[in-house]
């Protein structure tokens, strides 16, 4: 068994007795093609022969006499006509050469007018038909040919019987018409040739085929073989063998040099000898990586806190304020993430709102993360529209962004004395909100290019008017798209309606709830994004309601 396993992991010689199984099947191919050819080829000759043989013999027959031979008339005409026949058999070395008159009603069965034997061609045992002897049609195929005939369908009929039942041997029959004055068929000439000649003949082709082709799969294998193994396989083995030799010793051995003219197999050769030169480096200073890496845990640990600490995480985060009432969250998929929100006083008036997706994960998406929450936060301090301050940001990122990341953000500023919000979008999810006595629905707002993504961009504001008891929810895609272990997303959908269950919350009570609703969604799944929340209601009895905007108010 373990020679078996061998033999069958063996790359040479499975490439080598597949080389050598496609040109013995080509072998076959050709040889069952040749065959086709020459059996049909040699049928068509003798179809033409054996027609030629038919015709002439027709001639010897009058086909005005056909009843009178079979009334017993013109005797002297018959026995001359007989005897033509007979030596005309014999010459054209048949088997078979009579004269049958067909009932015409059904064409089922005939009547012999003539019939000569010679079973010295192909030692049959044929007895010869006396005239006036009935019989039916040898099967379906010859009552077709005789109605063909008859009706002047066709010139000749030619049947092939290769395999027989009755104990003849294979032979082909013809069959011609035999017309009287009037153009009338009154009997049908048949002529029955031995195929001994084309089995003959068969055997040295099948034998001179078959050589040929054996000789040539022989001859092609052997130069193949001889091909493959300098050319291909060998090389490949000197290269499985060093790999393996280097995966179990770990130690750099001779280098394979040029081991192929081609090119990728000596690439192959190349890259082993490079890898076993870099795996030694590598393992030499496995010791110092490890202790990099470990260094690297903490750093990694410490940005983890910073980005922590980076965002308002104190809650209430404006307990002087009783306006509103505002609470976020942030859940990173790794030590660090690339989602972030942030709020903050602009003045007395204005309170900003931001939540943002940083495309990838983990500390190339911390800190562009950075980067973007402190040129937003900083240019929102300047003054200016959401849709002013994210075209200003996108032209900062766009200018500096070599590694071609981008974020999602939504940044809206809030009037506190009137509830306007004006707010812009660049690619991020849409809000939800939830209006006093109604429910929380997704409110589909224009959307603008994400930030990073393409230079000159300009991003338009739009606003909506919230009212006492209105709550506003902010999030980003790691909600819709947490997914359960049979990858199964939440969806928006599930969302809203999960929203619905805490409307009557205080926004820290909807956030928390949210959160204990996707965690036993996803269960046991690993997360794959971050998840970021962030929600604030509008609680000052005295804030106006603006006619001039309650067009933008989601009904």
């Amino acid at each position: 068994m373990k020679l078996l396993r061998k033999l069958r992991s063996s790359m040479s010689l499975n490439v080598l007795g597949g080389l050598v199984f496609l040109m013995l099947l080509f072998g076959l191919i050709v040889s069952i093609i040749g065959n086709s050819c020459f059996v049909n080829a040699f049928k068509d000759e003798y179809a033409t022969v054996t027609y030629h043989m038919a015709d002439s013999a027709a001639s010897f027959i009058n086909g005005n006499h056909i009843n009178d031979y079979l009334a017993g008339r013109e005797e002297e005409e018959y026995t001359q006509t007989k005897r033509r026949l007979d030596i005309s058999t014999q010459k054209m070395n048949v088997s078979l050469l009579y004269v049958i008159a067909v009932d015409t009603s059904d064409y089922g069965s005939f009547v012999s007018v003539f019939n000569s034997v010679n079973n010295s061609v192909d030692d049959s045992e044929y007895t010869e038909w006396e005239i006036g002897y009935e019989r039916k049609a040898t099967n379906e195929e010859y009552s077709q040919k005789y109605r063909a005939l008859y009706e002047h369908k066709s010139k000749y009929e030619t049947v092939f019987r290769m395999q027989t039942n009755d104990g003849a041997h294979p032979h082909i029959t013809t069959l011609v018409p035999i017309q009287n004055r009037d153009g009338d068929v009154t009997a049908l000439m048949c002529v029955q040739r031995p195929m001994r000649e084309m089995e003959n003949a068969f055997r040295p082709y099948v034998l001179l085929i078959l050589s040929v082709v054996l000789f040539m799969v022989i001859l092609i294998s052997a130069l193949a073989t001889l091909f493959l193994k300098n050319s291909i396989i060998h090389p490949v083995e000197k290269v499985s063998k060093e790999a393996t030799r280097f995966a179990k010793e770990s130690a750099k051995g001779e280098p394979l040099g040029k081991i192929s003219r081609y090119e990728d197999i000596q690439n192959l050769a190349d890259s082993i000898d490079r890898m076993e030169t870099d795996m030694v480096s590598y393992i030499d200073n496995l010791t110092a990586v490890t202790a990099e890496k470990e260094r690297m845990g903490v750093e990694l640990s410490i940005a983890a806190q910073i980005q922590a600490n980076s965002l308002p995480d104190v809650f209430p985060a404006f307990p002087n304020r009783n306006e509103f009432d505002i609470y976020a969250l942030m859940d990173p998929a790794k030590e660090v993430g690339g989602d972030f929100y942030n709020f903050f006083l602009i003045d007395d008036d204005h309170l900003a709102l931001v939540i943002a997706d940083v495309s990838g994960k983990g500390i190339p998406a911390a800190l562009f993360m950075m980067v973007t929450n402190i040129l937003i936060s900083d240019r929102t301090m300047m003054g200016g529209t959401p849709g002013e301050i994210l075209s200003f940001v996108n032209e900062n990122i766009c200018a500096r962004n070599r590694a071609d990341m981008f974020v999602t953000v939504w940044l809206g500023i809030l009037e506190i004395s009137t509830g306007k919000l004006t707010a812009s979008n660049a690619g991020h999810e849409n809000p939800v909100i939830y209006r006093k006595g109604k429910h929380f629905e997704v409110f589909k707002d224009p959307h603008g290019f994400v930030i990073g993504g393409l230079e000159g961009m300009r991003y338009k504001d739009y606003e909506i008017r919230l009212n006492k008891g209105d709550k506003l929810f902010l999030y980003t895609d790691g909600l819709p798209e947490a997914t359960d272990s049979d990858q199964k997303l939440y969806t928006v959908e599930r969302m809203a309606k999960e929203l619905n269950l805490y409307q009557d919350g205080s926004p820290q009570e909807i956030i928390e709830g949210m959160q204990i609703s996707v965690n036993d969604f996803v269960g046991d799944a690993p997360q794959f994004d971050d998840l970021t929340m962030l929600c604030i209601e509008i609680k000052d009895e005295d804030i106006k309601n603006n006619a001039q905007t309650r067009s933008d108010d989601l009904q």
